[in-house]
């Protein structure tokens, strides 16, 4: 249990702690320990481990939770599961396009189901959900500024299993979810366009040696070879290091030559 979670719980009870028994005055500081303790290097599915144990750990009567993305219509994808029983779910959801989950990440903040044998907003998930056992579900949607929504989702196998104090605590681990989720594809982003940028470097110096053209004439190249096959400056970068300077750079009469457009898909 990370230390920022420690200093929330009672010091004489061990997990199950009820709502009332959290400092309330300590969640304030709880957003700072969490931002803080993220600072420290680590992968982002440690860091979405850590928010869907703390939503475990910190929301009473939660028995299971996890973090699902939705990325265009049909892309769903559970993170950081507590138990087996959130990506089950996560996959009914998406087969059937419905739930809780659904619903929060797309259309809402917080979407919650205090009693599933009553409820009538999901008539294909609920069956399922009750199934295996989940009889109350709260989802909190988050907010990462990007193509892709998501949601923490809590489970519950009693009904009635959140308050709206669960609630508040829910929504700072939301919080705190989307954060991590956009540093981290920023973060990949990044790397990804230092990767472009050597290989960018890579296939203008070995254009440049194969035709005698400076730096800018060599970048032109490859500007011409991407429009006129239709493909991303860095691809074609890409295609040209993996040819090397043998065969797929076959030698060119005089210099500024412009080599042939490879064909699209190469």
């Amino acid at each position: 249990m990370p230390p920022w979670l420690r200093r929330l719980l009672p010091a004489t009870r061990k997990g199950g702690a009820s709502v009332n028994d959290v400092d309330h005055d300590r969640l304030g500081v709880l957003m700072a320990d969490l931002a803080r303790s993220w600072t420290a290097p680590t992968d982002l599915n440690s860091t979405l481990c850590a928010v869907t144990q703390a939503a475990v750990d910190l929301i009473p009567g939660a028995d299971s939770a996890d973090i699902l993305t939705i990325a265009g219509r049909h892309h769903y994808e559970s993170h950081a599961p507590t138990s087996a029983l959130p990506a089950d779910l996560d996959r009914v959801q998406a087969r059937f396009g419905e739930g809780p989950c659904v619903d929060a990440a797309v259309d809402g903040f917080v979407t919650r189901s205090d009693d599933l044998t009553v409820e009538q907003r999901w008539p294909r998930f609920t069956p399922q959900a009750l199934l295996s056992g989940v009889c109350s579900i709260v989802s909190f949607r988050l907010y990462t500024h990007t193509a892709t929504t998501g949601a923490l989702n809590v489970l519950a196998t009693t009904t009635h299993a959140f308050d709206d104090e669960a609630v508040t605590i829910g929504e700072v681990l939301a919080a705190h979810a989307a954060i991590a989720i956009t540093a981290g594809r920023r973060e990949s982003q990044f790397r990804s366009a230092l990767v472009s940028r050597d290989l960018i470097g890579q296939a203008k110096g070995m254009l440049m040696e194969r035709f005698s053209v400076c730096a800018d004439q060599a970048f032109q190249i490859l500007v011409t070879l991407s429009q006129d096959s239709n493909t991303p400056v860095a691809k074609v970068a890409e295609q040209i290091v993996h040819l090397g300077p043998g065969p797929g750079l076959s030698p060119r009469p005089g210099p500024g030559h412009i080599p042939r457009p490879m064909p699209k898909g190469r």
